[in-house]
Formats: C-alpha cells, sequence, structure tokens
C-alpha cells in the first residue's frame, strides 16, 4: 500500500460513507467516513516516507493504528493543528468531533445525527477535516 492508494482509498471511503448516509445506514456511514481520515493521516504519513531510509521503528509501530489523534502526530501535523484550531473556530469543532471516531464504532449503533455530523465535519469545503489534510498527503 502505498500513498497514492491511501489517498484513494480515502476518497472512496467517504463516497461510500455518503451513498450509507443518504440510504438510512447510519452506522456504515458513520465508520467509513471516520476511516477516510485514518486512511488520509496514514498517507501523510506514507509521504514523509523516504525513498531508501531504513524507517524508525516506532515510528512504523505507531502507524498502525486507527487512532486519529496518533496518526496526526506520527504525522507530524501537531503543530499545523493546533494552528488550524486556534484560527478556525469551524475546524476547531470538526476536528473535535472527527478525533472522537474510533474503529470500535463498527460495533456500536448511531443516531442519524452522529453520523451527519461526522459526515459533515470531515467533508465541509471549508473547514472539513478532510480538505485540511488534503494539504498535507
Amino acid at each position: 500500500m502505498n500513498r497514492s492508494d491511501l489517498q484513494r482509498l480515502a476518497r472512496t471511503r467517504i463516497n461510500e460513507a455518503k451513498v450509507l448516509l443518504e440510504n438510512g445506514r447510519y452506522e456504515g456511514a458513520y465508520y467509513l467516513a471516520g476511516y477516510a481520515v485514518e486512511c488520509a493521516l496514514k498517507a501523510c504519513i506514507a509521504k514523509q516516507t523516504q525513498r531508501q531510509e531504513f524507517p524508525d521503528k516506532k515510528r512504523v509501530d505507531d502507524s498502525y493504528t486507527h487512532d486519529l489523534a496518533k496518526l496526526a502526530r506520527v504525522a507530524n501535523l501537531e503543530n499545523d493543528l493546533k494552528k488550524e484550531t486556534q484560527l478556525n473556530s469551524a475546524f476547531d469543532s470538526y476536528w473535535s468531533f472527527v478525533v472522537g471516531w474510533s474503529e470500535a464504532a463498527r460495533y456500536q449503533f448511531v443516531t442519524p445525527e452522529s453520523a451527519t455530523n461526522l459526515y459533515n465535519a470531515i467533508t465541509d469545503r471549508q473547514h472539513g477535516v478532510l480538505s485540511w489534510l488534503k494539504k498535507y498527503w
């Protein structure tokens, strides 16, 4: 799996989430929307990987997680994320909501409101998390 694969997966998963949301399949929409962010963050990590460089074991191990906050740290986005949340209150609200996503969501029931809110927090064209991540992937 390479960076372009992860970018394509992020786009595919958010599109699938939209279809599920539009058809009242809120649990799947919620799970796949969060998974799209996970893929986007992993694409950011992949972008920083140098060809023929032997990777740091801790960084590799830390990359194999579903924890969005941890992935943002591994992608070295902490400072940019902090700046964006301080300057952009809409993004701050969105990120706060998105970072609460967990892969355990696949075992949970979610409300239509939660699924819609997560999807909107990720896809908002001006302040959404996915739009912001695309600057770094």
